[in-house]
Order: structure tokens, then sequence, then C-alpha cells
């Protein structure tokens, strides 16, 4: 008979490791018996066995290991290989150390507590903080009539409005302000994917005839590129630098509505009156 109520002073911890001896459906508790070639029992505070004398050995070990927080199927795996060795003529009378597992017990590292910085020591104890009505009367709320309350909560929700509303106005005003600009020119048709050279950063204008290579483009004269876009026209000069080359803007103008295109337009538009008169015509 084995006491192991003593082995373990918390009840829960006890159950637990108690129950691990049987294992599920008692398959734990069944192979400790194939191996040992012993009958076990657990029950309450005590296991007892009944066997052979170094069965019985045996069985102690793994039930003391058990209740000291040592799995038993690492001692049963022991065992079946002691067994297995046993049954070998040539390693029956060798040291059987070198077959046998050896399992290292791992510890949880801790986790490390902040310490705490000491504050400063004051012979006074701190004061209790102040409750809602030692509030009120700090403010002078507390002399305030039902009426003075209200129109000061009113006041200063309207304070709290006011102050979040120029926030956001603020936060709206961020995307009209204008970015830095700066104006760029590339140096060859080559260099459309490189990064622009920056020419000045007093104008504003960008060069879309550089950018932009999709755009309308005439060549008027020689070394010079005369760009049209939207209500715009520009002129930009060609400038050989070493090997590269390289357009700067000369002039740029608003570009003047042309009498033949609108013409052009006025002559497609349909007459309203002649449009009127013909339907009124295909209806007779």
């Amino acid at each position: 008979i084995i006491k192991i109520g003593n082995l373990t002073r918390n009840k829960e911890r006890f159950v637990k490791r108690r129950q691990r001896l049987i294992g599920p459906n008692g398959s734990t508790l069944k192979a400790i018996e194939l191996l040992t070639e012993c009958y076990v029992l657990v029950q309450g505070n005590t296991v007892s066995a009944v066997g052979s004398h170094k069965g019985l050995k045996q069985v102690r070990r793994i039930v003391e290991d058990c209740m000291n927080n040592v799995h038993p199927v690492y001692n049963i795996k022991i065992l079946m290989i002691k067994r297995e060795l046993s049954r070998d003529d040539e390693l029956k009378s060798e040291n059987w150390d070198r077959f046998l597992p050896k399992f290292k017990k791992k510890n949880q590292k801790q986790k490390k507590t902040a310490r705490k910085e000491k504050k400063p020591y004051t012979p006074f104890p701190p004061l209790p903080p102040q409750s809602k009505v030692d509030k009120q009367l700090e403010s002078g709320e507390y002399f305030l009539s039902e009426r003075g309350k209200s129109k000061r909560s009113v006041h200063e929700k309207k304070e709290a409005a006011a102050q979040k509303s120029a926030r956001k106005r603020q936060e709206r005003a961020k995307d009209y302000i204008p970015p830095p600009a700066e104006k760029y020119a590339l140096r060859n048709q080559d260099d459309l994917f490189q990064p622009p050279v920056v020419l000045s950063t007093d104008d504003s204008f960008v060069l879309h005839s550089q950018l932009f290579p999709t755009l309308e483009s005439q060549a008027s004269e020689e070394g010079v590129r005369s760009t049209r876009y939207g209500g715009y026209e520009e002129q930009h000069s060609k400038e050989s630098e070493g090997e590269g080359e390289k357009f700067i803007l000369v002039q740029r103008r608003k570009r003047l509505p042309n009498p033949k295109e609108q013409s052009k337009e006025k002559v497609n538009q349909p007459n309203r009156v002649s449009v009127r008169i013909s339907r009124e015509a295909s209806k007779c």
C-alpha cells in the first residue's frame, strides 16, 4: 500500500495528478500493470499493488514520480525499452544508460516585473479625493439655481461645439491650400521616365508638353515647339546641352477662338424654328 495523500498539499492539484496516474479510460494504469506484472488499484489517498518484489518497486517509483509532477508516460517508456533490451542476449549484461531517454525538466521563464520607482517620502498623508459636492462648492455651481445651472451647461455645450466646428473647418481648409509649385523640363525623349529637372520655383506653371507627351504638338519653326491644350497655347525653344536636348518655355498665352471652327459649329447646330416648322409639316 502506497500512501499518496501527504505528497501534495493542494487538493485540486492532488486530484489532477491522481487522475493522471489512471489516464483516459484507465489506459495508463493498464500499461503500468502490463509492464510491471502487478495488479494496481487507486482509491482515495492510497495506491494498492499486488505482485513480485521487482514489480512493486517499479510501481512505487512510478506513483511517487507522478505525485511529484513527473508524467507516468516517461517511466512507462523507460520500462518498455528495458523490457526489449532484456530479451537481447548480447545487451543483457551491458549497461543500458546509453539507450535510455534522458528527459530534461523545462522551466518556464517568469515575466520580469517592472520596478516601481519609489516616491519621495512625505510625513503627511495625501489629501482625500474631492467629492462631487466639493467640486461644485469650489466652482460656485452649488449656490446656483436650477435655471442658472441649465444656462451654464448650455453655454459650455455651445463653447465646445464652436471649438469643434472651428477645428473641422481648419481641417477642411487644408485641402484647398496649394502645394509648392515647381517648373519641370525633360532633357531628351529618352528621359521621359527619369526624374525631371527643376528649372525654377517662381512660376506656378508645369510644362505639360513634356510631362504629357500625348498632347498636340506642332513644330512651327526649327528649334521651336508650339503646344496647344485646353484654352492655352505655349511656345518652347530648343536648347542643346552636350548630347541631350531640352525645351524651355518662352511664351504662354490664352488661345483665341478660331472663327472658322465657330462657323462650323453654328452650321452643324440645327435651327429651332426650322425644326418646329418641319415637325408641324410632318403632322399635316
